[in-house]
């Protein structure tokens, strides 16, 4: 493991974002050094800490300036500005989708908007069904954490989420419902939501400003314009997401009890589905590989061991390696996977085009300056056969485990 080398995309973000709260923090400030004629040189811009709330502060006594490791450990402790809303004056509920137990992209942009639409005098309520692994809500722009829980909300159960939704709508009487449209849930929930409410949706929303919102329609290819109603649909990057504030996600009961009703629709439970019958459009998880992938064998046995849908650059493709209804970018197919692990890829612009919408871009190759490498959430350095081969046994072994573990 000491060999893999590591990166945080977010820290090098905001260590280029100058007007992010964290970005003195990750720079490497010295404050004095030898000039080229010995004459010691001082970083003005490296004297003085960071306060509570973010600014930047200077200590002329000196306490805070006693050397760099005191400067350091102090950068260490610092934490985004804390935004609290004790009495709201209205709330702005989201149902994230929470595919996996956490938020997505698409959550985020959604919760994004919802602190754009709540300003600085509403609260923002995320409604969460089940059980969750999510430990960042509060980044994410959460003021009140709603957990409903029970076996009647787990698997599909749309119409008893709905009746859960109505006690909440009860309570809290919000100014305004968001709900992704999405196909993993958001989207037919909130249309039952919305005839339950009696309420017309705004769907597939793109942008909201200045009292409108603005939707795609005619396929994608119009844009429609309407007054922002109470129930919104809203589509991905629809705002940016939270990211300069830290807020409560104080938890929040529902006081009502939940209406109970015979279910109508019996949860079987997920089906089996073979990854290489799944369009690459609508897949989820995807295994690519490309010019640096020796072992094409190696490749499509590790696929079928992670359950991948698999993908290919152009340059495997034009070789032969995979066939063309499977090349990703945007001379391909234009992928949205929650997961999208490149293999050997060193990112062509068209190739890093059509894997823009991903949630997770895991890399591995071994040029650790490729475009690829530089856009990935996650990179492993290293030859791609021995990554590949500790994939299948660390697969193997698991699976090995869960089964002894079932007997």
């Amino acid at each position: 493991m000491s060999d893999i080398i590591r990166r945080d995309p977010r820290a090098e973000w905001i260590a280029r974002n100058r007007l992010h709260p964290l970005h003195a923090s990750l720079q490497k400030a010295e404050t004095s050094w030898m000039g080229p004629h010995g004459i010691i040189r001082k970083n003005p811009h490296g004297i003085g800490f960071i306060g509570p709330n973010g600014l930047k502060r200077i200590d002329r006594s000196g306490a805070q300036q006693g050397g760099s490791q005191r400067r350091s450990s102090t950068s260490d402790v610092v934490q985004l500005p804390l935004h609290v809303i004790e009495q709201p004056a209205f709330h702005i509920v989201v149902v994230p989708d929470m595919v996996g137990g956490r938020l997505s992209s698409h959550d985020k942009d959604l919760l994004g908007l919802a602190n754009q639409l709540a300003g600085s005098d509403g609260a923002v309520v995320a409604v969460i069904f089940g059980e969750d692994k999510e430990s960042a809500f509060a980044s994410a722009g959460v003021d009140r954490l709603l957990r409903i829980d029970g076996a009647a909300f787990d698997g599909y159960a749309p119409e008893q989420r709905v009746l859960a939704l109505s006690a909440v709508e009860s309570q809290l009487a919000p100014r305004h419902w968001l709900l992704p449209d999405s196909r993993s849930g958001g989207g037919e929930l909130g249309r039952r939501l919305a005839a339950k409410l009696g309420e017309r949706p705004a769907t597939r929303v793109w942008q909201v400003a200045d009292g409108r919102c603005i939707g795609r329609a005619g396929a994608g290819r119009e844009d429609l314009a309407r007054a922002v109603p109470r129930l919104i649909l809203a589509a991905p990057e629809c705002a940016e997401p939270v990211s300069e504030t830290r807020h409560e996600a104080r938890p929040l009961e529902l006081h009502d009890k939940i209406a109970h009703s015979l279910p109508r629709i019996d949860d079987l439970g997920p089906v089996a589905v073979d990854p290489a019958a799944i369009p690459m459009a609508e897949a989820e998880f995807i295994l690519s590989g490309g010019n640096g992938v020796q072992d094409w064998a190696q490749f499509h046995q590790a696929a079928a061991a992670l359950g991948a849908t698999e993908g290919a650059s152009r340059v495997a493709v034009d070789d032969g390696h995979m066939p063309r209804n499977r090349q990703v970018g945007a001379t391909g197919t234009w992928v949205t996977a929650r997961v999208y692990l490149a293999v050997g890829i060193s990112g062509a612009i068209q190739h890093l085009q059509g894997i823009g919408a991903c949630d997770k871009v895991v890399a591995v190759n071994s040029d650790p300056g490729c475009d690829m490498i530089k856009r990935a959430d996650l990179s492993v350095i290293g030859d791609s056969a021995a990554i590949l081969q500790a994939l299948i046994e660390r697969v193997a072994a698991h699976r090995q485990g869960a089964a002894r573990n079932a007997a």
